[in-house]
């Protein structure tokens, strides 16, 4: 497992599965895999992930700056039914109160990924970035107390109200910047998605091109993850609040090669380049 200061100048990291029924996390070889969801109806969630920080509380996760990562992937359809994508998060969301694992609390969002998200997700705050499709993307959140989030949440409700939900989405961004770009990719080839996370920036690749360079960086130490599944959620102008899970009718699956995550690493890696441009991956 990964030490948590130390940043090598290339590390493959210990993926640890989270996985619904009837998904799956494949070993292809070495340095691949393949995740999975079977198809299904919108009524039941579908997962298939992998993360390296399973059972750690959030100031335990792996990784701070200054941070590479590269990853050869494609996917099996163009378009994906919910979400999927690379990167790296704080999982604020995944509340664990101890009982066999790492105790954590609700948090705002910190992130710098990739994210591929179909229709109907609406994936902002703001009304003048990208909000579905393949996205470049950092959130950078204000630490705020446990106690202050807790209460909070006590306006979930309103988020059903229209015009309450749109004022609480103009206060959000008080708290929660982000940074997005769209990315023109066709997602069913392989690519090479590349991110450097600096203390002042973070910089996305793509084949070997840059993509976005923001200024707006996560806050805190974020965990590895990569995932596939059928969720959306949409945070729209006009305040109609929206989220659950989607048909997928057929399977649906992503593939990884050459991961590589360290402190030390070169932002581009011509070997991949290379393998793309003369076919070494097969399809």
């Amino acid at each position: 497992m990964i030490t948590p200061n130390t940043h090598p100048q290339t590390t493959h990291p210990k993926l640890n599965p989270n996985l619904t029924i009837g998904a799956k996390a494949e070993r292809r070889g070495s340095d691949a895999w393949h995740l999975e969801i079977p198809a299904g109806s919108a009524s039941r969630y579908r997962l298939a992930q992998l993360d390296d920080y399973h059972k750690l509380p959030r100031k335990g996760f792996p990784w701070s700056p200054p941070l590479r990562l590269q990853l050869l992937a494609r996917a099996s359809h163009q378009q994906i039914p919910g979400t999927w994508g690379f990167g790296l998060w704080n999982d604020p969301f995944n509340v664990k109160l101890g009982f066999g694992s790492a105790r954590r609390i609700p948090a705002l969002p910190n992130a710098a990924w990739f994210f591929f998200a179909s229709p109907p997700n609406y994936l902002s705050l703001r009304d003048d970035l990208p909000t579905h499709g393949c996205l470049a993307a950092t959130f950078s959140s204000t630490a705020i107390p446990a106690i202050l989030l807790a209460l909070a949440a006590l306006a979930a409700p309103l988020l059903a109200i229209p015009p309450p939900a749109r004022f609480l989405r103009r206060m959000a961004r008080r708290f929660v910047r982000q940074s997005s770009s769209s990315v023109s990719v066709d997602p069913m080839e392989w690519h090479s998605y590349g991110l450097a996370w600096e203390s002042d920036r973070v910089r996305f690749s793509l084949d070997g091109q840059v993509l976005l360079e923001t200024p707006i960086v996560p806050v805190g130490r974020l965990g590895l993850v990569i995932w596939v599944d059928n969720q959306y959620l949409a945070l729209p102008p006009d305040g109609r609040f929206r989220s659950g899970t989607l048909e997928n009718p057929d399977p649906v699956w992503i593939e990884g090669e050459q991961l590589s995550i360290g402190g030390n690493s070169a932002f581009l890696d011509n070997s991949l380049t290379d393998r793309l441009q003369y076919g070494a991956l097969g399809k």
